[in-house]
């Protein structure tokens, strides 16, 4: 596959754009760590709440951060598929065969961050990832629609593709197999959870003055604390 000659990229004036670009413009809402609660879980629900509730885009899109037996990191973008406010733990999904999931089966350690722009807000998570049960992972495949179930029957994901012939080929034995089979499931489709060790909350502030609140898990509890911003 090649490509067409492109001009130079200017990259001076490309920073110099992007300094000038408005950050943080507000208004934001208001954070009090002191009014925070003991532990980390209901403080996410209060800030999803809050962002769903003021129509923030896509609010449970997180980014999942990874690493395997090499070392080497990866991050990729990815829906949140369910929360256990209680124990601070988040579930998500991948076909094991996946690049993250190789690095799971290898490092089963993984870390989620949410950043909602609107609100001047990132939460972070860190912590061991377990896989769920067949039942779990059969309940949440078969609980999606049509279209969503046609694609994790299409290819193996982030393996090599020759085009868009090969992709529509393997849509359409896709459509036929989710319409000849509704409660099939594949084999590889895996649900995870994260059970946080480690949460961060942070609020920006215009004046960048930004609070940053901390949570580490220990035994049956949680202990807190403010962190440099």
């Amino acid at each position: 596959m090649g490509g067409g000659v492109t001009d130079p990229v200017d990259d001076e004036a490309l920073l110099a754009r992007l300094r000038a670009a408005p950050v943080l413009a507000g208004p934001l809402p208001r954070f009090d760590p002191d009014e925070a609660p003991d532990a980390p879980g209901p403080l996410f629900a209060e800030w999803l709440e809050l962002a769903l509730a003021d129509g923030v885009p896509e609010p449970g899109v997180m980014t999942l951060s990874t690493a395997g037996a090499d070392g080497v990191p990866g991050a990729r973008v990815l829906m949140l598929r369910g929360i256990d406010t209680a124990d601070c733990a988040f579930r998500f999904t991948s076909d094991s065969r996946s690049p993250k999931g190789h690095d799971l089966a290898a490092n089963p350690r993984a870390a989620l961050s949410w950043y909602w722009p609107a609100h001047g807000r990132q939460i972070r998570m860190a912590g061991p990832v377990d896989v769920l049960g067949e039942e779990p992972t059969r309940q949440d495949f078969l609980g999606r629609g049509a279209t969503s179930r046609t694609a994790a029957f299409t290819g193996v994901m982030s393996a090599p593709l020759s085009g868009p012939e090969e992709f529509e080929r393997a849509q359409r034995t896709a459509r036929r197999q989710v319409a000849d089979e509704p409660e099939r499931v594949p084999g590889t489709h895996t649900l995870y959870r994260l059970r946080a060790e480690r949460a961060e909350f942070w609020q920006a502030d215009p004046a960048r003055f930004h609070l940053r609140l901390g949570y580490e898990r220990t035994g049956a509890g949680w202990t807190r604390g403010l962190l440099w911003p």
